[in-house]
């Protein structure tokens, strides 16, 4: 009798395992939602799509807290529906911030590139009107941060790490043309001059074409001494000036070199000058009293102001930069030819530019 019991007991338990299993959990589901995220990982979701990829995290750890909750439970009686339903949702999610990830990034990747390009174009820009221009500190320091910004941008980009290379570029973006704008502003302000410099230009060269004799003018933009005779130019030599020379001299140590029509006054050669040789200009002239004087009284400039003085032609150039105290410098070899042209009387002007502004952008 107990034989027969235990018999039937075990079929009853038998049908019941053949008609009511064990329930399984979604083993594959989840192996699916794993890979998922680490195909997004792999894409740096976590970073270009932090919102989608957050949302796979999140589903995937309730579908683990579930399915741990299930386990707890009798054996028959879990249900592990909503874990799958979890694993679905996560492995979804994934694909999506992994697709996203892919196209922003690519996006960003080109959107970067056309940064980079755009921000070399304007260093070029800068250097091309800058590089020679007496900048302020403040402005100058600013373009070598922006161009060293840049350059980390650039080294970021080419190792693939775009959202560091984004900063950099905005940092660098944000230098160079807030930089740049101010010094083109400045730019432009000192070139409305140049009405009043091209009628000292038109008349100086008149001069020597009426007097069949030679005169000298000076482009402190280009950097150039011109020697002209009879109103053709017959010499052209490099020039170098005060350290400050944007703008007129103003006064006493301002180091900047003087704009207007002056004269030689007096020729220096020997023990006369510690230049070489030297052409003594007859700075200032009246204009520059007037000018001076009239600031004064405005109070642009104070009481104490002294003017400025012994500007002059000199030798001993040649350095390949801005370094007199005012006056203006060529090569001794130069200096020897311009001293044998030139006599006391003969004219020199001193202008900005001889090109307007627009002509010197195009170059």
């Amino acid at each position: 009798m107990m034989i027969i019991t235990a018999i039937a007991g075990f079929i009853t338990l038998a049908v019941f395992l053949i008609f009511f299993p064990v329930p399984s959990p979604p083993v594959i589901a989840m192996k699916c939602a794993r890979d998922s995220l680490s195909y997004a990982v792999r894409n740096e979701a976590e970073i270009y799509c932090v919102d989608h990829y957050s949302r796979a995290r999140t589903y995937y750890d309730s579908a683990m807290i579930t399915w741990r909750n299930e386990n707890e439970r009798f054996i028959y009686a879990r249900n592990y529906g909503k874990v799958a339903e979890f694993a679905d949702l996560a492995a979804r999610t994934a694909h999506r911030a992994s697709e996203n990830a892919i196209t922003l990034k690519s996006n960003l990747k080109e959107k970067l590139a056309l940064e980079i390009v755009t921000l070399n174009n304007v260093i070029i820009n800068i250097n091309r009107q800058f590089q020679s221009y007496p900048l302020v500190s403040e402005i100058r320091n600013n373009i070598s941060k922006g161009k060293m910004l840049l350059r980390d941008a650039e080294t970021a980009f080419r190792n693939g790490q775009y959202l560091e290379t984004e900063g950099r570029i905005k940092e660098s973006e944000f230098l160079l043309k807030t930089s740049y704008g101010t010094a083109d502003s400045n730019l432009r302000n000192y070139f409305r001059s140049y009405p009043r410099w091209k009628s000292w230009i038109d008349s100086t060269i008149a001069v020597s074409r009426e007097s069949c004799d030679y005169s000298i003018i000076v482009d402190k933009f280009s950097r150039k001494f011109f020697v002209f005779l009879n109103g053709e130019k017959v010499e052209e030599y490099t020039a170098e000036l005060g350290r400050n020379w944007v703008g007129d001299k103003r006064v006493r140590g301002d180091r900047a070199t003087p704009e207007g029509m002056y004269k030689i006054i007096r020729k220096l050669e020997g023990d006369s000058t510690r230049y070489y040789k030297a052409l003594l200009l007859n700075y200032p002239n009246y204009e520059d009293t007037v000018k001076f004087r009239m600031e004064i009284s405005k109070g642009s400039l104070p009481p104490s102001a002294k003017m400025g003085g012994l500007i002059e032609i000199h030798g001993n150039g040649g350095k390949g930069a801005d370094w007199t105290e005012g006056c203006i410098a060529i090569k001794n070899r130069e200096m020897d030819t311009v001293y044998k042209y030139v006599k006391v009387g003969t004219p020199v002007t001193i202008v900005g530019s001889m090109n307007n502004l627009r002509n010197i952008m195009k170059r």
